[in-house]
């Protein structure tokens, strides 16, 4: 069988997560419109009768890292790119643009075999502009194989899955069959409180939002979760707590219903919001809050 890592990599809000779920056909990273999305390097095991393609989904990589947070991210993300076999570099549309050449850079050093994936070309109305796109993208890097996607029609997605399990080389099983992420089932109930935070508030605030699960107990029946909403200033608590506390339950009902939909059982979920000064721009504050790829 072929077995081996892939590395899933971009610039911020190009798709690799919403990508991710579809190859797998299962949701294991959260997804949102806004950019930086995704802070963690998450696992997603893909086991078929052809080999176990282990993708790995990394936050995008930027050029803004004036803050711990956003080196964090960066450093998460070249990281990632240590040890894989394959990497694909998910790109928007047919363009390219500023931190691309820095990605291009980090590639040449990488020296693994990358498929090119431009996402979202369902939204490309010549498709001839394709053909073009990629001749010239030849030139610039010598990609292993270049193909049009769209991950959230799943277009293209099952030859994105036959290239990826070609290139990846003969192995046993690194991971159990039935295994799906490398994640603990807690993880993943912080990242759907935050996904629903970062839908239902503003540009600004997401960014300055953490998730914590505070205390997570399985009961036969029902799990009861625990989680603390860390913000930066007391005027972010009052957004996200909303008047009359209606936001904060707004989104305990919609993160409820999607760990329900996770742990297939009944789920109690509590949340609270707390202010940590400063936290995305330190360190220790960071290492604390589960910032430790």
């Amino acid at each position: 069988m072929n077995c081996g890592f892939v590395a899933l990599i971009g610039r911020p809000n190009v798709g690799k997560s919403t990508l991710m779920n579809h190859l797998l056909k299962q949701k294991i990273s959260i997804t949102s419109r806004k950019p930086q999305t995704t802070r963690h390097r998450i696992l997603g095991i893909n086991t078929t009768a052809a080999g176990q393609a282990i993708y790995m989904d990394t936050p995008g990589m930027h050029g803004n890292e004036q803050k711990a947070l956003n080196r964090y991210l960066n450093r998460t993300a070249e990281t990632t790119l240590l040890g894989v076999d394959v990497i694909v570099w998910l790109i928007d549309g047919l363009s390219w643009h500023e931190y691309d050449e820095i990605i291009f850079k980090k590639l040449e050093q990488a020296g693994l075999p990358v498929i090119l994936a431009a996402n979202k070309v369902d939204k490309v109305k010549d498709k001839e502009d394709i053909l073009t796109f990629f001749s010239e993208a030849q030139h610039r890097f010598p990609f292993a194989h270049m193909i049009p996607i769209s991950a959230l029609k799943s277009t293209n997605l099952e030859e994105l899955e036959g290239l990826i399990m070609e290139m990846l080389p003969e192995s046993d099983l690194i991971y159990p069959e039935d295994q799906i992420t490398d994640r603990p089932e807690r993880f993943l109930c912080a990242e759907i409180v935050r996904e629903k935070l970062t839908r239902r508030l503003g540009d600004e605030l997401p960014y300055a939002i953490t998730v914590e699960i505070e205390r997570y107990e399985e009961k036969p029946h029902i799990t009861k979760i625990y989680a603390i909403i860390w913000v930066e200033r007391l005027g972010q608590k009052t957004i996200v707590i909303g008047d009359n506390g209606e936001m904060l339950k707004k989104v305990g009902t919609d993160a409820r219903l999607d760990i329900e939909k996770l742990l297939d059982k009944k789920v109690y979920i509590q949340l609270w919001v707390k202010v940590k000064k400063g936290w995305s721009d330190n360190e220790r504050a960071l290492q604390s809050l589960g910032f430790n790829d």
